[in-house]
C-alpha cells in the first residue's frame, strides 16, 4: 500500500479521538464540574489537534512523495520502452544469456538471423545456435570472460567465427561481447552481424591476389628463362664470333708494317676487347651461367667482386662454408641472386655509401640475406612508394616462394635489407 494510503487510517483514528474526548468532557462536567471539566477538555483537544496537524503534514508529505514515486516510475517505465524500442530497432543481432547460458533476451535482428522465433529461443541454450565442434570452447570462452571482469570484448579477434542457424545451415560471424551484473546475477550479452557477403568478397580478393601473383611469378620463370637463352646466346654465339675476329685481327696486325694502317689496326682491337667485355658484361647481367654451372655461392662472389670494382664501394661478404648452398632449388637461387643485385644497385644509385657488407647463411630451413651499407639511409616514404619497382619485384619474387623482404635503416645509418627465403618452397597453387 502506499505510504499516503497507510496513513489516512491514523487520521481517521485522530477524528474518532476527538469525538472520545468530547464524551469525556460532558461526563467530567457532571462528575468534577463544569469549570475543571472544560479546562481538561482543552487540554486532551490541544494534544489532539498537534497530533492531528501532525499527521495531517504527515499524510501531505506522503502524498506528494507518492506522486514524485509515481513520476519516477513513468520515466524508468519510458526509459525501458525506449531501450527496448532501441533493442528491437537494431540492425545487429543482441542475445543476452545468463549464467547457465539460457537465453534471456532476442531481439527481432537475431530472429531473422537465426530464423528461429523469439518464443522458441528465450529460455534454451546458446549451445543450439553454435556448431558442435565450437562449443565446448565457446563456453570456456565465456567462463574465462565472466572471472576477467572485463565489461566488454570483441570476439575472436584471430580467427573466423561460425553460427548455426535453425535450418542447421552455418555461416560466418563477426560478434562482441558485454557483462553485467553481479556474480550470482550476471548477463552476457553477445551482439553480432552475419559477415558471409564479406567472407566471400575477402576470399575473392584472396583468390584474384594468388592468381596475380602466380601469373607474376610465371611471367618472371619466362623471363629468366628468356634472359638465360638469350645470355647463352651473347656468350657462346656472339662470344665465339668476337673471340675469332680477334684472332683474326692479330693474325693481320702482325704482317702488316708499323705506320698508319698497323696503327688503325691496334686501335680496332682496342675497340674489340671493349665489345668482348661489354658482351660479358651484359650476357653476365642477363643471367650469370656460373649461377647455373658452378652455383649460388660463386655467382654470389662473383656478383659482390664485380660490384665493388666498377662501384668503388669496399664490399665484406661472409657466405656460408663451400658445401653448405648446394642442393639449393633453382628458383630460390635465382630469387636470392636478384635479390642481392638490386640492392647492391640502390646501393650504388642512392646510398651514397662507402662500405657494404653482405651476409648470406643458411637457417632453420630457409636461406637469410642481409645487405647493409653506411650510406645516407632509405626514408619510409621510400621504401613504401609503389614506384620501387626494383623492391616490389623482390617483395612479389619473395611472396611467391613463401618468404619475406624487409628493408629499414641500418644501426650504421644507412640501409639494410633483410630477406628470407626458404630451401624447398612449396608456393601455394590456384585452381584452374
Amino acid at each position: 500500500m502506499p505510504r499516503a494510503g497507510r496513513l489516512k487510517p491514523l487520521v481517521a483514528a485522530a477524528w474518532v479521538a476527538g469525538a472520545a474526548a468530547l464524551v469525556v468532557v460532558n461526563f467530567a462536567a457532571v462528575s468534577l464540574g463544569r469549570e475543571h471539566a472544560w479546562l481538561a477538555a482543552l487540554d486532551l483537544v490541544v494534544d489532539l489537534g498537534v497530533i492531528g496537524a501532525g499527521l495531517a503534514y504527515v499524510l501531505r508529505q506522503g502524498t506528494r512523495v507518492e506522486a514524485r514515486t509515481a513520476r519516477m516510475q513513468a520515466v524508468i517505465d519510458e526509459s525501458h520502452a525506449q531501450l527496448a524500442a532501441i533493442v528491437e530497432s537494431a540492425m545487429d543481432a543482441i542475445i543476452t544469456v545468463d549464467r547457465e547460458q539460457r537465453i534471456v533476451l532476442f531481439n527481432r535482428a537475431a530472429q531473422a538471423l537465426f530464423g528461429c522465433p523469439r518464443d522458441d529461443a528465450l529460455g534454451a541454450r546458446l549451445d543450439r545456435f553454435i556448431p558442435a565442434r565450437f562449443r565446448d570452447a565457446h563456453r570456456a570462452h565465456i567462463e574465462r570472460f565472466g572471472q576477467t571482469g572485463e565489461t566488454r570484448r570483441r570476439m575472436g579477434p584471430d580467427m573466423l567465427l561460425w553460427a548455426l542457424r535453425a535450418d542447421g545451415t552455418e555461416f560466418p560471424i563477426e560478434a562482441s561481447i558485454s557483462q553485467v551484473g553481479a556474480p550470482d546475477e550476471r548477463l552476457f550479452t553477445v551482439i553480432l552481424r552475419d559477415i558471409t557477403l564479406r567472407k566471400q568478397a575477402e576470399d575473392a580478393l584472396k583468390r584474384q591476389q594468388a592468381e596475380l601473383r602466380e601469373l607474376s611469378a610465371r611471367m618472371l620463370e619466362a623471363r629468366e628463362d628468356e634472359k638465360t637463352v638469350i645470355a647463352r646466346e651473347l656468350h657462346d654465339e656472339l662470344g665465339q664470333l668476337l673471340t675469332a675476329l680477334k684472332m683474326d685481327l692479330a693474325w693481320l696486325r702482325e704482317r702488316i708494317p708499323d705506320g698508319e694502317v698497323a696503327d688503325r689496326a691496334r686501335q680496332m682491337g682496342g675497340a674489340l676487347d671493349r665489345t668482348v667485355t661489354s658482351v660479358r658484361r651484359i650476357a653476365a647481367d642477363l643471367r650469370p651461367l656460373m649461377l647455373d654451372d658452378l652455383g649460388l655461392a660463386d655467382a654470389v662472389s662473383w656478383l659482390v667482386e664485380d660490384f665493388a670494382q666498377r662501384s668503388g664501394v669496399a664490399c665484406k661478404l661472409d657466405k656460408p662454408p663451400e658445401g653448405a648452398l648446394d642442393g639449393v632449388e633453382r628458383s630460390v637461387a635465382t630469387a636470392i641472386y636478384r635479390a642481392l643485385q638490386e640492392s647492391l644497385t640502390n646501393v650504388a644509385r642512392h646510398a651514397a655509401a662507402r662500405h657494404a657488407w653482405i651476409h648470406l647463411a643458411v637457417e632453420d630451413g630457409g636461406l637469410r640475406l642481409e645487405v647493409e651499407d653506411d650510406g645516407r639511409g632509405i626514408s619510409p616514404e621510400a621504401a613504401a612508394n609503389p614506384r620501387s619497382l626494383g623492391l616490389k619485384g623482390m617483395r612479389e619474387r619473395m611472396s611467391y616462394l613463401g618468404g619475406t623482404v624487409e628493408v629499414a635503416r641500418a644501426t650504421r645509418g644507412g640501409t639494410r635489407v633483410h630477406v628470407r627465403a626458404p630451401l624447398h618452397p612449396t608456393p601455394a597453387r590456384t585452381e584452374p
